[in-house]
């Protein structure tokens, strides 16, 4: 009997919509700050890309990129400029196109979770940077998805471990700048328990703890430098052609005691 696969264009879909609850909002508000804080030190660049759910959550407002590109999976009326419609697994731009790609759990609700990295690898110049945030099934988040059987909002996505990620980052030749897990609110929609997590929040939301809800990994695509090798010529690999227009033999050239005399 063969397992039904899942549908992960609908469970993106309703994560979209678990983003306007009380619990949505302030993950993505701690996501936010989050990436702002980890690119805080970036150089300006030509272009960002950010792949993600959907084009209504942006992320890195405070980077200064001559073009921000968002994609969006599914197609809706009045698209602002900047948006393209696309899967996470194929992009529609050039190799070595982007100075900055960022992952917005795109991985995690993609059916080809390891290609929408390989694709976003594609994309991105030599030097450049790719920033991938995904859900963390080392946390109390991982462990509602474990024992829930919900597959609406975040319990839908994949929940891949950040030590795996960083295997395939590595493995696509990126070399990993930081990495560190964040958000401590509990995983349920409950205003007054999510008040009392300010503490939690101070100790572990920060990076400190290996716990929280999601993970933010900040990787350098490395440049291969070409490797120069001194041209070797060998005498019977040079073959003498007949012209009107070249020098020394094709032209009926003699060497004759050290001197080039016209036959």
């Amino acid at each position: 009997m063969e397992l039904e696969q899942p549908d992960y264009d609908e469970r993106c879909r309703r994560f979209e919509r678990w983003f306007q609850t009380p619990l949505g909002r302030a993950l993505i508000a701690d996501q936010r700050r989050c990436v702002d804080q980890v690119l805080a030190d970036i150089l300006p660049g030509a272009r960002q890309l950010q792949v993600g759910v959907s084009h209504r959550l942006p992320l890195a407002s405070g980077t200064d990129f001559a073009h921000k590109i968002t994609t969006t999976p599914e197609w809706c009326p009045d698209l602002p400029e900047g948006v393209a419609v696309c899967s996470s697994h194929e992009l529609p731009f050039p190799g070595d196109s982007m100075d900055l790609v960022l992952l917005h759990h795109s991985a995690d609700f993609s059916a080809y979770p390891h290609q929408v990295v390989r694709e976003a690898s594609r994309v991105l110049r030599g030097g450049g940077l790719l920033l991938h945030i995904g859900f963390n099934p080392i946390s109390l988040w991982g462990l509602r998805k474990a024992l829930s059987r919900s597959r609406s909002g975040p319990w839908g996505g994949r929940f891949l471990f950040r030590s795996r990620m960083e295997d395939w980052l590595s493995l696509l030749d990126f070399k990993v700048e930081k990495s560190a897990s964040y958000f401590m609110g509990l995983p349920f929609q409950n205003s007054r328990l999510m008040e009392r997590l300010s503490l939690l929040e101070r100790i572990g939301g920060h990076g400190f703890l290996p716990v929280g809800a999601y993970y933010c990994i900040l990787a350098t695509k490395r440049v291969d430098a070409p490797i120069r090798t001194r041209r070797r010529w060998r005498q019977g690999n040079v073959i003498t052609l007949p012209g009107t227009g070249a020098i020394g033999a094709s032209r009926g050239c003699i060497r004759e005691n050290g001197r080039f005399n016209d036959s």
